[in-house]
C-alpha cells in the first residue's frame, strides 16, 4: 500500500492487491485505528470519501491501484452530556471513586460514542468533581479497560488524586488482578509471558506481539484457578506488571490460549456459550490512596454471565 500526507486532515491512498473486491468503507476502515467504520461510512455520505476522483456508496468495491482519497473533518470537541445511567460502585471518598464497569459501556467519549459512556455517567454522578487533567473528553480517566471487558476502573475527583494515581500507573505499582477464562488446557500451573507488544503489520486495528526493538515491553503473569477438562478450557488469573492495549488478550492469543469469545485474537466462529466479546474481568485494583497513602485494596463482583459460565462449566 502507498500513500502520502497531503494536509492535516486530507489523505491519499493507492489500493493494494490486498484489497481488491473489498468495500470501500472496510478498506477505510483498515487504514484508520482511531475512526469506526460507522464514522467512515458517514464521511462517505457525506462525500468526504472519493474513489479515483468521484463521490462513492459504502459497498462500492475497490480495485488494485485505485486512488482513494478521504478528508477528515477538522475536530471539533462535541458537549459530552451528562446521563443518568447507574454506576456499580466499589469504593468512593472526596478523592477517587472505582466503580464496576458492565460489559458493552465504552470507558470515554470518541468517534461514534459520545453517549452511554462511563464518562457521561461520571458527569451526572459527580458534576464538576471530577479531575480536568484529561480535558472534557476524559475527565477524571487515568486508565481504560475494553468496551467489553468488565470491572474495576479508578476515577479521580481532582488533579492532585489524578498525578498521584496517573505515577502509581507509569510505576507499575498499580495492583491490577484479571479473572477470564481462555481456550485449551494451560499444561503449567502458572507462567509469566514476556512480549512486546505493538500494531499489528497485518492489521492496523490490532494489536500483536514484536520483534524486540518494536512496540512496548509487556508483562503479564497468570496462574490456573481451574482446568475443564470435559470443554477444553482453563479459568485463570492474570496479574498485569506492564498495562498496555489489549495484553492479556495478545498475550494469552500468543502463547495459543486465546479468551473465551474474543472474535479478534480468539477464533473467529461464535462460543456456543454466546458470549458478547472476551470473558475477562478486572477483578482487583489495589493502589496507595493519594492523599493518605494507605493502600487501598477493591474487588469487583462478577457480572452475571461470568459466573453463569464458571458455574456451567464446573
Amino acid at each position: 500500500m502507498n500513500n502520502s500526507f497531503e494536509a492535516e486532515n486530507k489523505f491519499n491512498y493507492i489500493a493494494s492487491d490486498d484489497m481488491e473486491g473489498e468495500r470501500v468503507d472496510k478498506v477505510m476502515s483498515s487504514l484508520s485505528d482511531s475512526m469506526s467504520r460507522s464514522y467512515i461510512q458517514k464521511l462517505i455520505k457525506d462525500k468526504k470519501v472519493l474513489l479515483n476522483g468521484k463521490p462513492v456508496k459504502a459497498s462500492t468495491s475497490v480495485s488494485e491501484g485505485d486512488l482513494l482519497e478521504m478528508e477528515i473533518p477538522k475536530s471539533v470537541v462535541p458537549d459530552i452530556e451528562p446521563e443518568d445511567i447507574p454506576l456499580d460502585i466499589i469504593y468512593e471518598d472526596s478523592d477517587v471513586l472505582v466503580v464496576n464497569k458492565p460489559k458493552g459501556m465504552v470507558v470515554h467519549p470518541a468517534a461514534g460514542h459520545y453517549n452511554g459512556t462511563l464518562v457521561n455517567a461520571l458527569m451526572y454522578y459527580l458534576g464538576d468533581d471530577l479531575s480536568g487533567i484529561n480535558g472534557v473528553m476524559r475527565p477524571g480517566i487515568v486508565h481504560r479497560i475494553d468496551r467489553d471487558t468488565t470491572g474495576s476502573i479508578i476515577i479521580c475527583k481532582n488533579d492532585i488524586a489524578h498525578r498521584c494515581i496517573a505515577d502509581q500507573l507509569k510505576e507499575h505499582s498499580l495492583n491490577r488482578i484479571y479473572h477470564a477464562i481462555c481456550y485449551g488446557i494451560l499444561k503449567d500451573d502458572e507462567g509469566t509471558i514476556i512480549g512486546n507488544i505493538g500494531r499489528s503489520a497485518t492489521d492496523r486495528k490490532k494489536m500483536a506481539v514484536v520483534p524486540d526493538g518494536q512496540g512496548k515491553t509487556a508483562v503479564t503473569h497468570y496462574k490456573v484457578l481451574k482446568r475443564f477438562e470435559k470443554d477444553k478450557m482453563t479459568y485463570i488469573e492474570c496479574k498485569l506488571e506492564t498495562g498496555r492495549t489489549h495484553q492479556i488478550r495478545v498475550h494469552m492469543s500468543h502463547i495459543g490460549h486465546p479468551l473465551l469469545g474474543d472474535t479478534v485474537y480468539g477464533p473467529s466462529m461464535k462460543s456456543k456459550f454466546k458470549l458478547e466479546g472476551q470473558c475477562l474481568h478486572a477483578k482487583v485494583l489495589g493502589f496507595k490512596h493519594p492523599v493518605t497513602g494507605e493502600y487501598i485494596e477493591t474487588d469487583a463482583p462478577f457480572p452475571e454471565y461470568f459466573q453463569h459460565l464458571l458455574n456451567v462449566l464446573q
